[in-house]
């Protein structure tokens, strides 16, 4: 049995039961937190020195495209109908090979864990079953836990988008699921589905029957564009075909243009939410589905979405979504000649938004999300002796407004260090750094795309 001791680090559990705890400690025993308290036993144990950190959950990405990786830095100047649709879905992800998707996704992964995030809802675009297979083996080879997310191909988009009739590859699902994903315990099965926006409402009802004869949370792009809402599409139906199948195994990414209605429908329903709010207010999607899920009395989550646009750095999403989110309860005030007497939202509900309640809309909440005994012991330590965090006067505080990447000099999944001292563990950070770069540098240059 290997053990290890996280030892007199400020705790903040974020299980309202345990709460914030000074000077406290943390047992692990072959991944699973046993016990959290003070002055616990080191006998036969390694022992991490917390003193002077801020431990907490790794941060859940609900939402993100790891497989663009290498293309990064190409987007961020991208609208969502126009040249990303273009560029992106009717071009790029047609071009890409199964090694591309691995060097993509282990990159990209390598990328999450470095930053702090230790779980991610990775939504792919496999154009063949090896095209999935390697997104998966990539995966694994970076040791993220990761609820691998299989979508349409990505080599047709006039196939698969626009009204599509297609179903999603069954035969290769189940044979990805069966070989790859079934037996690991960091991996598990979504599928990500286009719905009535994007498909026809037949095939959008047997998608989502697909995924739970799989037993399979579904991801749903929906009501992003300005052409869905109601306010410009006299034909508007909300969830549509879905309307009355939506459940706690529905995730929906963005749902910008979803009317108050539609919203509290889903709620009731149990269906989740990922707001990215980052890309969506680039790319002109509209206002974060955040208002409006919280209005419902739903709690949204938050995620990064396009890796060729932005990093993956989920801090940065905690911002600016509760930076966006105080804004506009701001404004109604302002506007009647108020004052503004108190915010909107916490720095805690960003950060809960950012892990537990992440974990909760991939289904993942009995195994990780919170500093809980009986859960997986993903953790990430927050240097706060350092001049950019010191005094941590508040520890929340200073996770959500003040670290960096760098400040995150320790990461575990399921119990095993994969960042220590400020460095990934994983030598494919350098054993595969050229390939990586040179898959980027190719994709780009078949795509002719002029940047």
């Amino acid at each position: 049995m290997s053990r290890t001791v996280i030892q007199s680090g400020t705790v903040v559990s974020l299980d309202s039961d345990i709460g914030d705890l000074e000077d406290a400690d943390i047992l692990i025993e072959d991944g699973e937190i046993v016990e959290i308290g003070h002055r616990l036993s080191t006998d036969n144990t390694e022992v991490i020195d917390a003193s002077d950190h801020i431990v907490l959950p790794g941060f859940v990405d609900s939402h993100i495209h790891l497989a663009q990786t290498q293309v990064r830095g190409i987007a961020g100047d991208w609208s969502l109908m126009g040249e990303y649709f273009e560029h992106m879905l009717g071009n790029i992800t047609g071009l890409y090979q199964p090694e591309d998707m691995y060097l993509g996704g282990l990159f990209g992964a390598l990328e999450k864990l470095y930053t702090g995030t230790t779980t991610a809802l990775d939504w792919s675009y496999p154009n063949t079953l090896e095209h999935g297979e390697r997104a998966v083996d990539a995966l694994k080879d970076a040791r993220l836990r990761t609820v691998y997310t299989y979508g349409p191909p990505g080599d047709d988009a006039a196939k698969w988008w626009y009204n599509s009739d297609v179903g999603l590859p069954e035969e290769n699902i189940r044979t990805l699921y069966d070989e790859k994903i079934r037996d690991d315990d960091l991996l598990s099965l979504a599928l990500g589905l286009r719905g009535p926006d994007f498909c026809t409402d037949e095939t959008a009802r047997k998608d989502l029957e697909l995924a739970r004869e799989l037993g399979a949370l579904s991801s749903i792009h929906m009501g992003a564009a300005q052409w869905t809402s109601s306010e410009y599409n006299p034909d508007y139906q909300g969830f549509g075909a879905l309307s009355d199948m939506l459940g706690p195994d529905v995730n929906v990414a963005h749902g910008n243009h979803f009317t108050q209605e539609d919203i509290q429908h889903a709620v009731d329903a149990g269906v989740s939410f990922s707001a990215t709010p980052e890309v969506e207010m680039q790319m002109g999607h509209g206002t974060p589905v955040t208002g409006k899920v919280l209005k419902a009395g739903g709690r949204p989550t938050w995620g990064v979405d396009v890796s060729s646009a932005i990093s993956g750095d989920m801090t940065t999403q905690m911002r600016i979504g509760l930076q966006t989110h105080r804004m506009l309860a701001n404004q109604p005030q302002l506007e009647g000649g108020e004052e503004v007497m108190q915010v909107d939202l916490t720095a805690r509900d960003t950060l809960e938004m950012a892990t537990i309640e992440g974990a909760k809309a991939l289904g993942l909440e009995d195994q990780i999300g919170s500093l809980t005994p009986g859960k997986r012991a993903d953790i990430i330590m927050v240097d706060t002796n350092d001049f950019m965090t010191a005094p941590a006067h508040s520890p929340v505080q200073t996770v959500v407004f003040e670290i960096e990447p760098a400040h995150i000099d320790t990461v575990l999944v399921d119990g095993e260090v994969v960042k220590r001292d400020g460095e990934l563990l994983n030598p494919a950070v350098t054993d595969e750094f050229d390939r990586f770069k040179q898959s980027g540098h190719r994709l780009i240059e078949e795509s002719g795309i002029d940047l």
